[in-house]
Protein backbone atom coordinates (compact mmCIF):
# COMPACT_ATOMS: atom_id res chain seq x y z
CA UNK A 1 0.00 0.00 0.00
CA UNK A 2 2.60 2.65 0.89
CA UNK A 3 3.68 2.26 -3.16
CA UNK A 4 0.68 4.29 -3.71
CA UNK A 5 2.39 7.36 -1.98
CA UNK A 6 5.36 7.63 -4.78
CA UNK A 7 3.02 9.28 -7.51
CA UNK A 8 0.99 8.06 -10.88
CA UNK A 9 1.31 4.04 -11.48
CA UNK A 10 4.11 3.41 -8.44
CA UNK A 11 2.20 0.08 -7.85
CA UNK A 12 2.91 -1.04 -11.46
CA UNK A 13 6.69 0.13 -10.85
CA UNK A 14 7.16 -1.50 -7.63
CA UNK A 15 4.73 -4.83 -7.54
CA UNK A 16 6.65 -7.96 -7.79
CA UNK A 17 9.80 -6.28 -8.04
CA UNK A 18 12.24 -5.44 -5.07
CA UNK A 19 10.07 -8.30 -2.96
CA UNK A 20 10.18 -10.51 -5.24
CA UNK A 21 13.67 -10.24 -5.91
CA UNK A 22 16.41 -13.27 -5.37
CA UNK A 23 18.51 -11.25 -2.79
CA UNK A 24 15.05 -10.05 -1.47
CA UNK A 25 14.07 -13.74 -0.90
CA UNK A 26 17.32 -14.63 0.89
CA UNK A 27 16.67 -12.17 3.40
CA UNK A 28 13.03 -12.02 3.59
CA UNK A 29 12.59 -15.66 5.92
CA UNK A 30 15.11 -14.83 8.37
CA UNK A 31 13.17 -11.03 8.86
CA UNK A 32 9.88 -12.49 9.15
CA UNK A 33 11.01 -15.09 11.40
CA UNK A 34 12.48 -12.47 14.00
CA UNK A 35 9.62 -10.44 13.85
CA UNK A 36 7.10 -13.70 15.09
CA UNK A 37 10.07 -14.31 17.77
CA UNK A 38 10.23 -10.38 19.01
CA UNK A 39 5.82 -10.36 18.97
CA UNK A 40 5.39 -14.29 20.43
CA UNK A 41 8.14 -12.28 23.21
CA UNK A 42 6.21 -9.37 23.51
CA UNK A 43 2.72 -10.87 23.92
CA UNK A 44 3.78 -13.13 26.61
CA UNK A 45 5.15 -10.23 28.61
CA UNK A 46 3.02 -7.99 28.27
CA UNK A 47 0.20 -10.87 29.08
CA UNK A 48 2.08 -12.40 31.64
CA UNK A 49 1.57 -15.82 30.13
CA UNK A 50 2.44 -19.00 32.25
CA UNK A 51 2.37 -20.67 29.78
CA UNK A 52 6.03 -21.82 27.76
CA UNK A 53 5.88 -20.07 24.46
CA UNK A 54 5.28 -22.39 21.41
CA UNK A 55 7.06 -20.72 19.09
CA UNK A 56 9.94 -22.99 18.10
CA UNK A 57 12.70 -20.69 15.58
CA UNK A 58 13.83 -23.64 13.62
CA UNK A 59 10.57 -24.45 12.27
CA UNK A 60 9.23 -20.61 11.75
CA UNK A 61 12.16 -20.48 9.67
CA UNK A 62 11.09 -23.19 7.61
CA UNK A 63 7.59 -22.63 7.08
CA UNK A 64 9.06 -18.72 6.63
CA UNK A 65 11.15 -20.15 3.84
CA UNK A 66 8.70 -22.28 2.31
CA UNK A 67 5.63 -19.41 2.34
CA UNK A 68 8.34 -16.62 0.72
CA UNK A 69 9.75 -18.89 -1.72
CA UNK A 70 6.78 -20.10 -3.11
CA UNK A 71 4.99 -17.18 -3.43
CA UNK A 72 6.98 -15.67 -6.05
CA UNK A 73 7.20 -19.12 -7.70
CA UNK A 74 3.11 -19.59 -8.56
CA UNK A 75 3.44 -15.79 -9.53
CA UNK A 76 5.29 -16.34 -11.96
CA UNK A 77 3.15 -18.86 -13.90
CA UNK A 78 0.32 -15.87 -14.85
CA UNK A 79 0.50 -13.44 -17.31
CA UNK A 80 1.62 -10.30 -15.00
CA UNK A 81 4.97 -12.08 -14.38
CA UNK A 82 7.81 -11.22 -11.79
CA UNK A 83 11.18 -9.75 -11.72
CA UNK A 84 13.40 -12.37 -10.96
CA UNK A 85 16.47 -10.42 -10.54
CA UNK A 86 15.66 -7.34 -9.17
CA UNK A 87 17.11 -4.96 -7.69
CA UNK A 88 20.08 -5.87 -10.30
CA UNK A 89 18.04 -6.52 -13.51
CA UNK A 90 14.16 -5.14 -14.11
CA UNK A 91 13.68 -8.23 -16.58
CA UNK A 92 10.17 -9.84 -16.16
CA UNK A 93 9.31 -13.47 -16.28
CA UNK A 94 6.04 -15.07 -17.69
CA UNK A 95 4.59 -18.68 -17.37
CA UNK A 96 1.24 -17.97 -18.94
CA UNK A 97 -0.15 -21.01 -17.10
CA UNK A 98 -2.50 -20.05 -14.51
CA UNK A 99 -5.24 -16.95 -14.26
CA UNK A 100 -3.94 -14.21 -11.20
CA UNK A 101 -6.41 -15.80 -9.18
CA UNK A 102 -7.02 -19.40 -10.77
CA UNK A 103 -10.75 -20.26 -9.07
CA UNK A 104 -10.49 -24.10 -9.36
CA UNK A 105 -7.39 -24.06 -7.78
CA UNK A 106 -8.48 -21.83 -4.92
CA UNK A 107 -12.15 -24.35 -4.64
CA UNK A 108 -9.71 -27.41 -4.38
CA UNK A 109 -7.23 -26.14 -1.86
CA UNK A 110 -9.99 -24.48 0.09
CA UNK A 111 -11.92 -27.38 0.37
CA UNK A 112 -9.38 -29.64 1.46
CA UNK A 113 -8.32 -27.06 4.34
CA UNK A 114 -12.43 -27.05 5.81
CA UNK A 115 -11.99 -30.85 5.41
CA UNK A 116 -8.87 -30.83 7.75
CA UNK A 117 -9.58 -28.37 10.20
CA UNK A 118 -12.97 -29.91 10.58
CA UNK A 119 -11.03 -32.70 11.92
CA UNK A 120 -9.58 -31.95 15.30
CA UNK A 121 -9.02 -33.66 18.63
CA UNK A 122 -11.46 -31.81 21.17
CA UNK A 123 -9.32 -33.26 23.71
CA UNK A 124 -6.01 -33.09 22.69
CA UNK A 125 -6.56 -29.89 19.64
CA UNK A 126 -4.36 -31.82 17.35
CA UNK A 127 -5.12 -32.14 14.07
CA UNK A 128 -5.96 -35.33 13.45
CA UNK A 129 -6.95 -35.45 9.92
CA UNK A 130 -4.81 -34.12 7.52
CA UNK A 131 -5.45 -36.26 5.01
CA UNK A 132 -8.02 -34.33 2.91
CA UNK A 133 -5.58 -31.04 2.69
CA UNK A 134 -2.59 -33.34 1.32
CA UNK A 135 -5.21 -34.96 -1.55
CA UNK A 136 -6.20 -31.63 -2.10
CA UNK A 137 -2.63 -30.29 -2.25
CA UNK A 138 -1.47 -33.50 -4.57
CA UNK A 139 -4.72 -32.09 -6.90
CA UNK A 140 -4.02 -28.80 -7.00
CA UNK A 141 -0.17 -30.01 -8.06
CA UNK A 142 -1.41 -32.38 -11.02
CA UNK A 143 -3.96 -29.42 -12.51
CA UNK A 144 -0.99 -27.02 -12.22
CA UNK A 145 1.05 -29.29 -14.17
CA UNK A 146 -1.51 -30.21 -16.36
CA UNK A 147 -1.85 -26.31 -17.20
CA UNK A 148 1.58 -26.05 -17.51
CA UNK A 149 1.75 -28.66 -20.26
CA UNK A 150 -1.72 -27.33 -22.23
CA UNK A 151 0.05 -23.98 -21.51
CA UNK A 152 2.89 -25.02 -23.75
CA UNK A 153 1.26 -27.19 -26.23
CA UNK A 154 -1.21 -24.58 -27.34
CA UNK A 155 1.58 -22.02 -27.69
CA UNK A 156 3.26 -24.60 -29.87
CA UNK A 157 0.07 -24.69 -32.34
CA UNK A 158 -0.85 -21.38 -32.56
CA UNK A 159 2.40 -20.01 -33.62
CA UNK A 160 2.09 -22.71 -36.15
CA UNK A 161 -1.38 -21.32 -36.96
CA UNK A 162 -0.48 -17.98 -37.26
CA UNK A 163 2.51 -18.29 -39.21
CA UNK A 164 0.67 -20.50 -41.83
CA UNK A 165 -1.83 -17.77 -42.51
CA UNK A 166 0.33 -15.84 -44.06
CA UNK A 167 1.38 -13.17 -41.53
CA UNK A 168 5.19 -12.77 -40.82
CA UNK A 169 7.35 -14.77 -38.04
CA UNK A 170 6.07 -14.48 -34.94
CA UNK A 171 8.72 -12.53 -32.65
CA UNK A 172 6.78 -12.82 -29.18
CA UNK A 173 3.79 -14.53 -28.45
CA UNK A 174 1.57 -14.85 -25.24
CA UNK A 175 -0.78 -18.11 -24.73
CA UNK A 176 -2.71 -16.91 -21.34
CA UNK A 177 -4.89 -18.49 -19.52
CA UNK A 178 -9.01 -17.13 -19.09
CA UNK A 179 -10.35 -17.53 -16.13
CA UNK A 180 -13.52 -20.03 -15.48
CA UNK A 181 -12.93 -21.93 -18.71
CA UNK A 182 -9.62 -24.04 -18.79
CA UNK A 183 -10.25 -25.01 -22.38
CA UNK A 184 -9.85 -21.39 -24.20
CA UNK A 185 -6.63 -18.83 -23.72
CA UNK A 186 -6.12 -15.79 -24.65
CA UNK A 187 -3.50 -14.36 -27.59
CA UNK A 188 -1.35 -12.30 -28.07
CA UNK A 189 1.26 -12.51 -31.12
CA UNK A 190 3.81 -9.91 -32.23
CA UNK A 191 3.92 -10.25 -35.86
CA UNK A 192 6.05 -7.98 -37.69
CA UNK A 193 4.61 -3.97 -36.89
CA UNK A 194 1.69 -5.46 -35.61
CA UNK A 195 0.23 -7.31 -32.81
CA UNK A 196 -2.31 -10.06 -33.54
CA UNK A 197 -4.98 -10.93 -30.19
CA UNK A 198 -7.49 -13.57 -30.35
CA UNK A 199 -8.73 -16.83 -28.81
CA UNK A 200 -7.17 -19.91 -28.27
CA UNK A 201 -9.93 -23.07 -28.40
CA UNK A 202 -8.87 -26.39 -28.13
CA UNK A 203 -12.24 -28.08 -29.11
CA UNK A 204 -12.34 -25.65 -32.66
CA UNK A 205 -10.78 -25.82 -35.87
CA UNK A 206 -8.72 -24.04 -36.82
CA UNK A 207 -7.50 -22.89 -32.72
CA UNK A 208 -6.74 -19.59 -33.02
CA UNK A 209 -9.79 -17.75 -33.89
CA UNK A 210 -11.45 -14.16 -34.01
CA UNK A 211 -7.90 -12.17 -34.39
CA UNK A 212 -7.81 -8.58 -34.55
CA UNK A 213 -4.98 -6.50 -35.57
CA UNK A 214 -3.40 -3.55 -33.24
CA UNK A 215 -0.55 -1.30 -34.49
CA UNK A 216 2.52 -1.95 -32.83
CA UNK A 217 4.78 1.36 -31.83
CA UNK A 218 8.61 1.44 -33.31
CA UNK A 219 10.68 2.00 -30.63
CA UNK A 220 11.82 5.42 -31.74
CA UNK A 221 7.89 6.83 -32.35
CA UNK A 222 7.23 9.98 -31.23
CA UNK A 223 4.75 9.15 -29.38
CA UNK A 224 6.40 6.26 -27.10
CA UNK A 225 8.95 9.35 -26.48
CA UNK A 226 6.11 11.73 -25.60
CA UNK A 227 4.96 9.12 -23.30
CA UNK A 228 7.85 8.68 -21.66
CA UNK A 229 8.64 12.07 -20.95
CA UNK A 230 6.10 12.03 -18.30
CA UNK A 231 6.79 9.80 -14.96
CA UNK A 232 3.25 7.71 -15.96
CA UNK A 233 4.40 6.88 -19.17
CA UNK A 234 7.91 5.52 -18.00
CA UNK A 235 6.37 3.29 -15.44
CA UNK A 236 3.42 2.24 -17.35
CA UNK A 237 6.37 1.02 -20.37
CA UNK A 238 8.39 -0.55 -17.94
CA UNK A 239 5.40 -2.77 -17.26
CA UNK A 240 4.07 -3.32 -20.26
CA UNK A 241 4.18 -6.40 -22.17
CA UNK A 242 2.36 -5.28 -25.34
CA UNK A 243 2.14 -1.67 -25.22
CA UNK A 244 0.15 0.00 -28.15
CA UNK A 245 -0.61 3.61 -28.48
CA UNK A 246 -3.38 6.05 -29.51
CA UNK A 247 -2.85 9.11 -30.01
CA UNK A 248 -5.85 12.01 -29.39
CA UNK A 249 -5.69 15.14 -30.39
CA UNK A 250 -7.81 17.38 -29.45
CA UNK A 251 -8.43 21.53 -29.11
CA UNK A 252 -6.98 21.68 -25.39
CA UNK A 253 -3.92 19.35 -26.62
CA UNK A 254 -3.14 15.37 -27.29
CA UNK A 255 -4.20 12.87 -25.09
CA UNK A 256 -2.21 9.39 -25.43
CA UNK A 257 -3.80 6.35 -24.47
CA UNK A 258 -1.26 3.70 -23.71
CA UNK A 259 -2.40 0.16 -23.86
CA UNK A 260 -1.22 -3.10 -22.55
CA UNK A 261 -3.10 -5.98 -24.91
CA UNK A 262 -2.76 -8.47 -22.32
CA UNK A 263 -5.66 -6.81 -19.93
CA UNK A 264 -7.19 -4.18 -22.12
CA UNK A 265 -7.62 -3.36 -25.71
CA UNK A 266 -8.88 0.56 -25.79
CA UNK A 267 -8.73 3.33 -23.02
CA UNK A 268 -10.22 3.20 -19.86
CA UNK A 269 -9.74 -0.49 -19.00
CA UNK A 270 -9.01 -1.22 -15.24
CA UNK A 271 -4.98 -1.00 -14.83
CA UNK A 272 -4.35 -2.21 -18.83
CA UNK A 273 -4.44 1.50 -19.91
CA UNK A 274 -3.51 5.15 -19.01
CA UNK A 275 -4.06 8.46 -20.83
CA UNK A 276 -1.52 11.05 -21.11
CA UNK A 277 -1.45 14.85 -21.54
CA UNK A 278 1.15 15.19 -23.95
CA UNK A 279 3.20 18.05 -23.84
CA UNK A 280 3.06 18.75 -27.87
CA UNK A 281 0.73 16.97 -30.15
CA UNK A 282 3.40 14.09 -31.30
CA UNK A 283 2.96 12.48 -34.72
CA UNK A 284 -0.22 9.93 -35.15
CA UNK A 285 1.91 6.33 -34.38
CA UNK A 286 -0.56 4.34 -36.34
CA UNK A 287 -3.75 3.21 -37.52
CA UNK A 288 -6.48 2.87 -34.79
CA UNK A 289 -6.68 -0.52 -32.86
CA UNK A 290 -9.04 -2.88 -34.56
CA UNK A 291 -7.63 -1.71 -37.75
CA UNK A 292 -5.26 -3.20 -40.66
CA UNK A 293 -2.83 -1.42 -43.01
CA UNK A 294 -4.07 -1.48 -46.40
CA UNK A 295 -2.54 -4.20 -48.53
CA UNK A 296 -2.24 -4.60 -52.78
CA UNK A 297 -5.43 -6.48 -52.08
CA UNK A 298 -6.96 -3.39 -50.84
CA UNK A 299 -5.91 -0.70 -53.69
CA UNK A 300 -8.58 0.20 -56.33
CA UNK A 301 -8.26 -1.55 -59.79
CA UNK A 302 -6.23 0.14 -62.44
CA UNK A 303 -9.25 1.85 -64.83
CA UNK A 304 -8.99 -0.65 -68.42
CA UNK A 305 -7.52 0.60 -71.39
Amino acid sequence: MLAYLDGPAADLAFRRGWTHGIPALVVLPFLLTGAVICFDRIVRRVGRAVLPSGVVPREVLLLAIIAILSHPLLDTLNTYGVRWLMPVRGDWYYGDALFIVDPWLWLVLGLGVVASSGRRSARRLKTVGGRPARIALAAGTAYVAAMVVSGMAARSIARQELEASGGAPVERLMVGPRPLTPFARQVVAVQGERYQVGTFRWFARPHVQGLRSFPRPRPDDPVLAAARATMLGRRFLGWARFPTVQAEPGAGGTRLHLIDLRYADRPGVGFGSVTIAAASPPPASGPPPGTRPPSRRDAPAAPAR
